[in-house]
């Protein structure tokens, strides 16, 4: 991963491609250990396309602001892409915390997308043991070596360590806290019913049984959705096979493509 940025708190572009012409917008939501920066490999993987990548509130630049729901913070994603994509509509792509609010879009804003693709979401909350394992992260936010760890977990590159652990040290425990709670709550936005275009729900095979296991919830709600098990990958893995993630991305933004055995 390219240090595109040398410190958390420098600013990472919304826009990229304004000038390429002839493409629709596509919109990339970062996880909740991350900010808009992460897609840095997207970026340089999707030259000649327009690109948005917001920070979600409470990460990144908005470190400062409050998270205070995933409605809310689909709210702030629409008017972004109200004000910002091409004729008022993008493609939408949410990686775990950013799929969650992506989900939330498409209940509340539905008729903002034309089509979305959501990886790593455990829809159907987290409980048991995996929110316990949740709640004991939290007085170990502002350390070192608790980001680190989490880097390896995720099967992070070791280019992209340093700067993960430097934005993970730059998030308000506060905000995590409510982030937490949400994502523990899960279920179905009310409304997502409402969305009609097209979906692809991911999971990484080596990524929380939770993700796969709300496949249902969401195919309940959306039956167009068609889903996939990216092989190998960790939760992150966007960052951890960045070529393959954005492959993916082109496949179904441009042909509603899902990958195959001889594209993965």
């Amino acid at each position: 991963m390219s240090d595109a940025r040398s410190t958390p708190e420098a600013r990472y572009p919304l826009e990229h491609g304004a000038d390429a012409a002839g493409t629709d917008t596509i919109v990339f939501l970062h996880g909740g250990n991350v900010a808009s920066w992460s897609w840095q490999p997207q970026v340089e993987g999707l030259p000649g396309r327009h690109l948005l990548t917001p920070d979600l509130p409470g990460f990144g630049t908005r470190a400062g602001e409050d998270w205070r729901s995933l409605g809310q913070a689909a709210d702030d994603v629409a008017g972004i892409i109200a004000a910002h994509a091409r004729g008022g509509r993008a493609h939408l792509v949410g990686l775990s915390l950013g799929g969650l609010v992506a989900t939330h879009v498409m209940a509340r804003h539905p008729a903002l997308l034309r089509s979305c693709l959501v990886s790593g979401v455990p829809l159907t909350g987290v409980h048991g043991l995996a929110r316990f394992l949740n709640s004991l992260q939290l007085p170990l936010w502002d350390r070192p070596w608790y980001w680190r760890a989490q880097a390896k977990a995720f099967g992070l590159p070791a280019d992209a360590v340093d700067l993960f652990v430097e934005h993970g040290l730059s998030l308000r425990a506060d905000n995590a806290r409510r982030v937490f709670d949400d994502v523990n709550r899960g279920g179905a936005p009310e409304g997502l019913g409402g969305y009609h275009g097209p979906l692809l729900a991911v999971a990484g095979e080596r990524e929380s049984h939770l993700v796969r296991d709300s496949f249902p919830l969401l195919v309940s709600h959306l039956p167009q959705t068609r889903t996939w098990i990216a092989p190998g990958m960790h939760h992150v893995w966007s960052i951890e096979n960045a070529d393959l993630f954005t492959r993916m991305v082109l496949g179904w933004v441009d042909r509603s493509e899902v990958p195959t055995p001889e594209t993965d």
